[in-house]
């Protein structure tokens, strides 16, 4: 089965940078779709950014001119600037072949098209 495997996160200041990583493993496929959500206690999974496999990127407007999702070979990144506490949640990678035709927007409030997930990595700002 595909795997994802999170790295990065941890601590940081308001106004501070972060960035996380997700290597995806025992993949079949050269190119997959992948996104990142974030969950803060209490509140419901939350879309950030998705990335196509032509590479057509998407985000939630909260993060928009801040974060930036990127994805060499079958890694997916996202650096995070301008960090507010309202950002801080646990950091989940997900992935699939396809979106199922939806688009990266719609994909963002769509965590069902994604069948592979990391186990989440901590951001705190």
């Amino acid at each position: 089965d595909v795997q994802l495997v999170e790295s990065g996160g941890g601590s940081v200041q308001t106004g501070g940078s972060l960035s996380v990583s997700c290597t995806v493993s025992r993949g079949t496929y050269s190119t997959y779709c992948m996104a990142w959500f974030r969950q803060a206690p209490g509140k419901e999974r939350e879309g950030v950014a998705v990335i196509d496999g032509a590479g057509t990127t998407a985000y939630t407007q909260s993060v928009k001119d801040r974060f930036t999702i990127s994805q060499v070979n079958n890694t997916l990144y996202l650096q995070m600037n301008g960090l507010k506490p309202e950002d801080s949640a646990m950091y989940y990678c997900a992935a699939d072949r396809a979106l199922g035709g939806i688009t990266p927007i719609e994909a963002l409030a769509a965590p069902l098209a994604f069948g592979y997930w990391g186990h989440g990595t901590q951001v705190t700002v």
